[in-house]
């Protein structure tokens, strides 16, 4: 279970769209360990590798989870909005429908895996976890098919450097 905890490096700010991109596999990995760490703790119970998994994953979801969907509600969305383009805002429509689907399922979810890391539980819900997972493919497979390949071609230079500088405030880093 310790070798999911390593990240991946991420692309830089200079290239926003392969950072939101390389951010979905994270979110991906943070998804296989939670995944994996139902089975742990019904096989091993609620041990050190399964508090440390747990709170990985509350850190990442907290934190870089959060400043994701940031990201695209308060820079990219709003700047393929401004593109006057109706598949796009039927699209931008349907992600932060998702947005906030994921939200009330991080809010279900987090408190369970709370649990598990201060040691107050020894078993996940799979179905929460199971809803929580889903939710997140689905959202995944839609943007990085659909919606990042029609950023590359509507969103010029300037745009993708300001929402990359946006990105790096976000984070406390100066690009």
């Amino acid at each position: 279970m310790n070798d999911l905890l390593q990240a991946a490096a991420a692309p830089g700010f200079d290239d926003p769209l392969e950072m939101l991109r390389a951010c979905h596999g994270r979110i991906t990995a943070q998804c296989d360990t939670l995944q994996r760490l139902v089975g742990h703790l019904q096989a091993q119970g609620n041990d050190t590798q399964a508090a440390q998994a747990a709170r990985a994953i509350l850190r990442y979801f907290d934190t870089a989870g959060r400043h994701h969907h940031d990201d695209e509600e308060q820079d990219l969305f709003p700047a393929l909005l401004a593109s006057g383009d109706s598949e796009v805002a039927r699209h931008v429509a349907r992600l932060l429908g998702e947005h906030q689907e994921m939200d009330a399922a991080w809010h279900t979810l987090r408190p369970l895996l709370a649990a598990i890391a201060e040691d107050r539980a020894g078993t996940l819900d799979a179905g929460t976890v199971a809803h929580f997972i889903d939710c997140y493919a689905r959202h995944i497979v839609f943007e990085n098919g659909t919606l990042l390949p029609l950023a590359q071609t509507l969103l010029d230079e300037a745009t993708l450097q300001h929402i990359g500088r946006n990105m790096a405030a976000r984070r406390g880093v100066t690009a």
